[in-house]
């Protein structure tokens, strides 16, 4: 069996991880807790795109939206807002899973919606960096 190939596709303010509200999100950056879950799975092929451009986020969906096996997808505030984003996840056929670091329905109430759920697979949040590592084990068992 060929290797799964994953892209983790994370939406505005995600490269600040570790400085940004370490409360909320940790202390760990985004690039330590991604090599660990490189090492994680040696079988799968990853790559990681961070833009706070929403455009550039849509670009990489469609470039890799009909030949991956999956997209684990952070969109950060874009989450709430953007039917743009929407539109790609559901112009495409691969796969994606929609994560968030905190469970945003124990936050404020405009994080309670989401514009992108309805076109992903799933959605996992709240359980910290570990939300990656769940989608991921989601995409692999549907192969």
């Amino acid at each position: 069996m060929t290797k799964a190939k994953i892209l983790i596709l994370n939406g505005p303010n995600l490269n600040l991880l570790g400085k940004r509200e370490p409360e909320i999100y940790g202390a760990e950056t985004f690039l330590d807790y991604y090599a660990k879950l490189v090492e994680m799975y040696p079988d799968v092929e990853f790559d990681y795109y961070q833009s706070n451009i929403e455009g550039e986020l849509i670009n990489k969906i469609h470039e890799v939206g009909f030949s991956w096996d999956g997209i684990v997808f952070n969109a950060g505030a874009y989450t709430h807002t953007s039917v743009a984003l929407q539109d790609a996840i559901r112009g495409v056929t691969t796969p994606v899973i929609e994560v968030h670091i905190s469970n945003v329905h124990k936050r404020e109430e405009f994080r309670h919606k989401s514009m992108i759920s309805c076109a992903c697979l799933g959605v996992i949040c709240g359980f910290g960096l570990d939300s990656y590592r769940l989608a991921v084990e989601a995409l692999l068992n549907r192969r």
